[in-house]
C-alpha cells in the first residue's frame, strides 16, 4: 500500500483530508481516502473512510451525418456489463481516456478515427461534462458532436496491440429513436449523447447542410 498525494480535486474549502493511501493500482486505481466535510450546518462531520475508483477524464462523442441523418456508433465486448447482469455486446459512442494534458476534443477526434476509421469533418461541439458515477468514482466524461461521412463506415477497428475489436454501426435517426423507447442503449455516456443529439438535431442540420 502507497500514500498518493492528494489530488487537485481534493482541495476545497469544504473538505479536510486527513489521510490518502492507495491499496491497489494496475490498469485501475483505488485509493482510500479518511477526510471529514463540512455540514449544511455549518459545524464539521466524523471522519469518513471512502474507497474511490481513480479513473480519470475520459473524451465520448456522438458522430452524426446530417446529410443520411444517421449516427455511427460502435459496438465492443464489456465483461462489466455481463456481470451486472446484462448482455455483453453494447451498442456505445466513440470514447477513450485522457492522457495526460490532451485536451478532451483532441482525444474524442483520434479515438473516432481509431474506432471507426472515419475522420470528423469540422468543428466538434462541446455538449457538456458530466460524472458517471460520482458515488464511488472520479471519473469524469466530456461529451462532444462532430460531423461525419457514414457512407464510409463500417467494419472492425480498435488498436489490435490493446486487443480491441470493435465494429462500426450506422443507425437512421429512427432506429436510435426506437432503441433508446426499447432501453436498448444501457451506456450512460451514449444515452446522455443520444438524447442531446435528438434535442438539438434540427438546428444541427440547419447548421451542417448550410455549409
Amino acid at each position: 500500500m502507497s500514500k498518493a498525494a492528494p489530488h487537485h480535486g481534493l482541495v476545497h474549502p469544504d473538505v479536510e483530508i486527513i489521510e490518502t493511501t492507495t491499496p491497489f493500482k494496475r490498469f485501475l486505481r483505488i485509493d482510500t481516502v479518511r477526510f471529514r466535510h463540512r455540514l449544511f450546518s455549518g459545524e464539521w462531520s466524523t471522519p469518513h473512510t471512502y474507497d474511490i475508483l481513480r479513473r480519470g477524464a475520459a473524451a465520448a462523442i456522438v458522430l452524426y451525418d446530417p446529410d443520411r441523418d444517421a449516427v455511427v456508433l460502435i459496438e465492443q465486448f464489456r465483461l462489466p456489463a455481463l456481470v451486472a447482469g446484462g448482455a455483453p455486446w453494447l451498442l456505445e459512442v466513440v470514447a477513450g481516456l485522457v492522457d495526460g494534458d490532451e485536451a478532451p476534443e483532441t482525444v474524442a477526434a483520434r479515438e473516432t478515427y481509431e474506432e471507426t476509421g472515419l475522420r470528423v469533418t469540422g468543428e466538434v461541439i462541446p455538449i457538456q461534462r458530466y460524472l458517471p458515477s460520482c458515488g464511488a468514482s472520479d471519473e469524469s466524461v466530456f461529451l462532444f458532436c462532430a460531423r461525419i461521412d457514414a457512407s464510409a463506415a463500417g467494419g472492425v477497428h480498435g488498436a489490435a496491440e490493446e486487443g480491441e475489436d470493435i465494429r462500426s454501426v450506422v443507425k437512421t435517426i429512427a432506429e436510435i429513436e426506437a432503441l433508446l423507447d426499447q432501453g436498448a442503449i444501457e451506456n450512460g455516456h451514449t444515452l446522455v449523447a443520444l438524447y442531446w443529439l435528438l434535442r438539438h438535431r434540427a438546428e444541427l442540420r440547419r447548421r451542417w447542410t448550410a455549409i
